[in-house]
C-alpha cells in the first residue's frame, strides 16, 4: 500500500480472490466466466417461477428459448456495439481484432439492441407480441447484470474515478495507477442489479398494460447508468465525449431515458390492451 489513510478496500477485493478461478494447463478460467453461468442460473430460476402462469406471456419452454435467443443477441450485439461505439478507429485499422473477443470489449447498449432483435425473431416464430415477450424477460435481467459487475470488480476492469478524501471504500486497480479509485463496479452491481431488479420485480408482480414493464426497464436502467457513470472512469480511448463531462455510457443512456419515459407515459395512459395470454392459452398455443 502507499500509506494513504483511506485504504480499507484493496484490489482485487477484501477476500483477496484471484481473478483466475482455475487453470487447465495454459488455459485460465476467470471468475468472470462464472458470472455468465450465474446470470443464466438466476434467469432460469426466476423464469420458471413465473412462466406459464395466468397473465404471463411465455411458457417455460418459451422462456428457455428466450434465454438462448437473448444470449446470442447480447453477445453479438454487445461486441458489435463496442466496435461501433467505443473503439471504431482501432477496428477500422485492424479489422481482424474484431474477432479477438478474448481481449475483452462488450457494450451493454449494443447488447440490448441485439437482445431486442433476437427476441423480435422469437416473438415472430411463436406468434407473440414483442412487448409481451420483453415484459416477461426484463425483470429477469438485472440480477445477471449484478453478477457481471461483480465479475468486472474481481477482474479489475471498468474501475472508478479517483476517490475523494474521506470515502472509505476505495481500491487500487492494476491498470488504475497509484491512485485509490471508487469500486464503481460494485456501485453498478447494486444499482443496475439489485435496485433495478427490485423495481421491476415489484412493478411486474401486478398485471400491467403490455409494454409498461419494458418501458420502465429502459427508463430506470438509463437513469441508474447515467448517474453511476459519474463515479466510473471514462474509457481511456474516448475520455469525455460530450460537453466536456459526458461519457459514452451517458450519451448512450439518454435515448433509453427519453424513449422509456415516452413509452411508459403512452402505455399507462392508453386504454388497457388485451391481456397477455394466460398459462392455459400458452399451453394451448404450444399444442397447436
Amino acid at each position: 500500500m502507499l500509506g494513504l489513510p483511506y485504504d480499507r478496500l484493496v484490489y482485487p477485493n477484501p477476500l483477496n480472490i484471484d481473478p483466475v478461478a482455475f487453470s487447465l494447463g495454459p488455459l485460465q478460467v476467470h471468475w468472470y466466466a462464472f458470472a455468465y453461468l450465474v446470470a443464466f442460473g438466476l434467469y432460469l430460476l426466476l423464469a420458471m417461477r413465473r412462466a406459464g402462469k395466468p397473465g404471463r406471456a411465455l411458457s417455460r419452454k418459451q422462456a428457455v428459448e428466450a434465454l438462448i435467443h437473448g444470449e446470442l443477441g447480447a453477445y453479438l450485439g454487445g461486441r458489435i456495439g463496442y466496435v461501433l461505439f467505443y473503439n471504431l478507429p482501432l477496428y477500422l485499422a485492424h479489422p481482424l481484432q474484431i474477432f479477438a473477443v478474448w481481449d475483452g470489449g462488450m457494450s451493454f447498449h449494443g447488447g440490448l439492441i441485439g437482445v431486442i432483435i433476437a427476441l423480435a425473431w422469437l416473438a415472430r416464430q411463436e406468434r407473440l407480441p414483442l412487448l409481451a415477450v420483453t415484459d416477461f424477460v426484463a425483470p429477469l435481467i438485472p440480477l445477471g447484470l449484478a453478477a457481471g459487475r461483480v465479475g468486472n470488480f474481481i477482474n479489475g476492469n471498468l474501475f472508478g474515478r479517483a476517490c475523494h478524501h474521506g470515502f472509505a471504500w476505495c481500491a487500487y486497480f492494476p491498470h488504475g495507477g497509484d491512485v485509490l479509485r471508487y469500486p464503481s463496479q460494485l456501485f453498478e452491481a447494486i444499482g443496475e442489479g439489485l435496485v433495478l431488479f427490485a423495481i421491476l420485480w415489484v412493478f411486474s408482480a401486478r398485471r400491467r398494460p403490455t409494454g409498461a414493464v419494458s418501458a420502465l426497464f429502459l427508463l430506470a436502467y438509463g437513469l441508474i447508468r447515467f448517474t453511476l457513470e459519474f463515479w466510473r472512469q471514462p474509457d481511456p480511448q474516448l475520455g469525455f465525449v460530450a460537453f466536456g463531462w459526458m461519457t459514452m455510457g451517458q450519451v448512450l443512456s439518454v435515448p433509453m431515458i427519453a424513449g422509456g419515459a415516452i413509452m411508459l407515459y403512452e402505455t399507462l395512459r392508453a386504454p388497457r390492451r388485451t391481456p397477455a395470454p394466460t398459462g392455459h392459452s400458452v399451453a394451448a398455443h404450444e399444442r397447436g
